[in-house]
């Protein structure tokens, strides 16, 4: 089914998409529902449950302050890093929800962390209890984040394949049907996709999809500026201005290396994967735990492809993520794009996947070789294990998105070398990395139980 390339890069508070975008979403839902009820002047008390891996991980990953936000009426858009919005909780233990009236709440005995408890239809699942003065419950909803930002309520999550689809003139389910509909248009995987997003828009998305780019690109920038350490108890140091200093040092002593663009791709994601890592305004690519991987690869693009002018990167920039986004949606069909599902294949492999295909389609490659490099990118990313030590997206995290851009560099640049002919389909692997995902054990998916998060600190 087809998601929109606004759905899958969307705006967003980090660290984490599934942690701290879906629940700030779920818990605005839930107010504005309480609103449309006319109960929202009656609340007197307001209980937050989290489970499973939101429980294990989510003190880590700034689950509570998200829903603290999203409970106070705010989107991510509308959050400012200038107010601290929890300290100002904490100081009297008085949240304003909705923005419209305060009410007693404390992080201590209003969220109940349920660390055993794994629901049986996801396992990133959130209660919001709403009583009032005489402990009648007013509201009480279920919710799941399931991944880049998306929210489903419990009566919902049934039909999460069967959601309702956009009305676009190109649908499609699999890759094996969006390549049929690009040879019959005579289209590439960037023109559909536009065009779908248009009938959606009812305009052209070109300028939306250009904020996106920037926001992405001011992240590597704002990353490569700041030092200091992590917040979060690991003492994880910012090493992106470090190494970026260093490198431009190196260049100026004219010291030659073939593997000097290697350097670059990596401090450009680890700019990105560190701002994220501080709970900076992101955007999911396809998750916030992978969101440096494309920003990397398109400053890449941008940097070493052969543009005559900057409209030329503009056009590339667009090309770059529709065809990302149509990738994405393929996963987001048939598999997943959460850590908490299937592991990190499901966001640093599927971000690396977008990646590859999205570079080959900005260099000019063909539909069978987009498909080649999105293909390789995640054959080599099977299996990848959810484990954050702590429960911070910070270690193996921050790497990871590293690691993955050079990745997809390398995947782009074997598909672009080739004719687009290959053995294992996308749809092959895609299949396969779901069946992974879903046999790994749950401690190896976000709860930061076994893995490195075990290992690293013990031995």
């Amino acid at each position: 089914m087809y998601y929109s390339l606004f759905e899958i890069f969307a705006i967003g508070i980090g660290p984490s998409s599934s942690h701290t975008v879906g629940p700030m979403k779920a818990a605005n839902r839930f107010v504005d529902n309480l609103k449309n009820q006319g109960n929202l002047s009656k609340v007197a008390t307001l209980k937050v449950y989290l489970y499973g891996s939101l429980a294990l991980t989510g003190v880590g990953h700034g689950t509570l302050d998200a829903i603290v936000y999203g409970l106070q009426g705010l989107t991510a858009e509308e959050v400012d890093p200038h107010i601290d919005y929890i300290a100002l909780l904490q100081k009297d233990n008085m949240l304003n929800i909705g923005r419209e009236r305060y009410i007693s709440f404390s992080y201590k005995d209003d969220f109940v962390l349920e660390k055993k408890i794994f629901l049986p239809e996801h396992s990133n699942g959130m209660k919001f209890v709403a009583c009032d003065e005489n402990g009648a419950i007013l509201l009480s909803e279920v919710y799941f984040s399931v991944g880049g930002g998306t929210i489903a309520r419990q009566d919902e999550i049934s039909r999460r394949i069967d959601r309702q689809a956009y009305s676009v003139p190109y649908q499609f389910n699999n890759c094996t049907e969006l390549m049929k509909l690009c040879d019959n248009n005579k289209l590439t995987i960037a023109e559909l996709v536009l065009q779908n997003e248009r009938a959606i828009l009812h305009g052209s998305p070109v300028k939306n999809i250009l904020k996106l780019d920037k926001i992405m690109q001011d992240n590597i920038d704002i990353g490569l500026q700041k030092d200091g350490y992590l917040r979060g108890g690991l003492r994880v140091k910012r090493h992106a201005k470090e190494l970026y200093e260093r490198l431009v040092a190196h260049f100026n002593a004219n010291t030659t290396d073939s593997l000097t663009v290697l350097d670059w791709i990596n401090i450009w994601a680890l700019a990105v994967a560190e701002e994220n890592a501080s709970g900076g305004k992101m955007v999911t690519a396809p998750t916030m735990g992978s969101a440096g991987i494309i920003p990397a690869v398109m400053r890449y693009m941008k940097r070493y492809g052969k543009f005559a002018t900057a409209k030329d990167v503009e056009r590339a920039s667009i090309v770059f993520l529709a065809t990302a986004s149509a990738i994405c949606s393929l996963y987001r069909t048939n598999a997943s794009i959460s850590g908490a599902e299937v592991g990190c294949q499901g966001e640093i492999g599927v971000a690396c996947s977008m990646a590859a295909a999205g570079l080959v389609a900005a260099w000019g490659g063909n539909n069978k070789q987009i498909e080649n490099a999105a293909e390789i990118a995640m054959e080599h990313n099977l299996g990848l294990t959810c484990d954050p030590i702590n429960g911070l997206v910070q270690v193996p995290c921050i790497e990871r998105n590293a690691m993955g851009a050079v990745k997809a560099v390398n995947a782009a640049r074997l598909a672009l070398q080739g004719s687009g002919a290959h053995i294992v389909s996308l749809d092959s692997i895609i299949k396969t990395m779901y069946e992974t995902g879903l046999s790994l054990n749950s401690e190896y998916k976000e709860t930061s139980l076994a893995g490195i998060a075990k290992n690293a600190l013990s031995c």
